[in-house]
């Protein structure tokens, strides 16, 4: 096992008087191609060009002698400390930071970025980041090769955002380029750049939040499935609170509301962290939905139209809630192979239809009846009764 290992940050700045300690007394040096170029690197120092993190970590670990491994940046965030301290390598490393990507990209901005979402965007994962920034107003996305600047842009359509791409940054060729997500696909961009995705919530507020990543801007309402005005049928509060249990929306996810009718589901998954695309036939349903979504400061895309049709040029969900349209519509999401789906029905008829659509398309399907009854506490009478079946349908884990 090697004696050292000290992990060096570089953002372009001059070596601290540290980091040149820690490498002139090297005798492996790791890094990437431009790191294994710098003067400070000793000349009778064997050296490993970074590739696979978990290979040049093994390579280290059987290193005898003194081991410095240089990266972009802050290597402690989204960086390489994380492989080389997982328990097969062994080792215990010594962190010399400098800047990060991330804050040196705000920086060239001029912006704050404690209520930012920072992701890491690989191919494997882009759809996902790209939900992140579906879902928020400010985000850094820490891009690679296939997963960059335009592979965003494409994925974003139909939602508009601003792209501050910051290229090379800490070198001399670096630049920095703000425009729309519309015309980011047209451009080639360079590796490695940070982008900044801004939009979608209005101006930010001037006092400080206290958490990271989150906005001031979200409404400080507690809670979620809270009783609504214009509710409809099929959107007590009991049954919104029963399908987002189902649903379980989460960050990274898109999630598809049919039928939003006034918002209730669509808003509340946004609140927790989804991507979310709220479908209605009704134009005024679908100003409910924006007001919603405005009034809890949260992101919701509006789409008006009949599914199943409209559906067709949706990006891929994750979760879907069928809040309108039957068995049609439900089979015709199952086609879309979501993680999840949800629905009611006020009939059994209705509920077995359902039921048979997810049963045909390889879903898991549980259905429970669902009776709630509204009590005036002051004299206890009866208010309001609600009975609906409700459906939830999982997709088998294929291995």
């Amino acid at each position: 096992m090697a004696d050292r290992v000290t992990v060096i940050g570089w953002d372009g700045s001059p070596l601290t008087a540290g980091a040149r300690s820690a490498l002139s007394a090297a005798t492996l040096v790791a890094g990437a191609a431009h790191h294994l170029t710098l003067p400070e690197v000793p000349p009778t120092a064997e050296r490993i060009r970074l590739g696979s993190l978990g290979l040049a970590a093994r390579r280290i670990a059987g290193h005898r002698g003194t081991a410095v491994v240089l990266a972009d940046g802050d290597p402690g965030f989204f960086g390489v400390v994380r492989t080389l301290r997982a328990p097969e390598h062994g080792l215990e490393v010594e962190v010399v930071p400098a800047v990060s990507s991330v804050a040196a990209a705000f920086a060239r901005a001029g912006m704050p970025w404690d209520d930012a979402q920072v992701v890491m965007a690989h191919p494997r994962t882009l759809r996902r980041a790209v939900n992140v920034c579906r879902a928020h107003a400010k985000v850094a996305v820490l891009t690679s090769p296939g997963a960059g600047p335009a592979e965003l842009a494409l994925l974003l359509e139909g939602v508009h955002r601003t792209f501050v791409v910051c290229e090379e940054l800490g070198t001399d060729r670096e630049q920095v380029s703000v425009l729309t997500s519309d015309k980011a696909a047209d451009h080639t961009w360079r590796d490695p750049n940070v982008v900044i995705v801004i939009g979608g919530a209005g101006p930010a507020p001037a006092d400080a939040g206290w958490l990271f990543g989150q906005s001031a801007a979200r409404s400080t309402e507690r809670g979620w499935a809270r009783p609504r005005p214009n509710a409809g049928e099929g959107e007590s509060t009991q049954l919104r609170a029963a399908q987002l249990a189902r649903l379980g929306p989460r960050t990274g996810d898109l999630v598809w509301d049919i039928g939003a009718g006034s918002g209730g589901v669509a808003v509340d998954a946004a609140a927790l962290g989804a991507a979310v695309i709220a479908v209605d036939t009704d134009p005024a349903a679908c100003d409910r939905v924006t007001a919603a979504a405005r009034k809890r400061g949260v992101q919701v895309q509006v789409v008006a139209g009949r599914a199943p049709h409209v559906l067709e040029n949706l990006p891929e969900p994750d979760v879907v809630r069928v809040g309108g349209g039957g068995a049609p519509v439900v089979a015709a999401v199952a086609e879309r192979r979501p993680e999840r789906i949800v629905s009611h029905a006020s009939t059994r008829d209705e509920a077995e239809a359902i039921g048979r659509a997810l049963t045909e398309h390889g879903y898991a399907v549980e259905c429970a009846l669902l009776q709630s009854v509204a009590l005036d506490p002051r004299t206890w009478a009866e208010q309001d009764r609600s009975v609906v079946f409700l459906l939830a349908a999982e997709r088998p884990v294929t291995r």
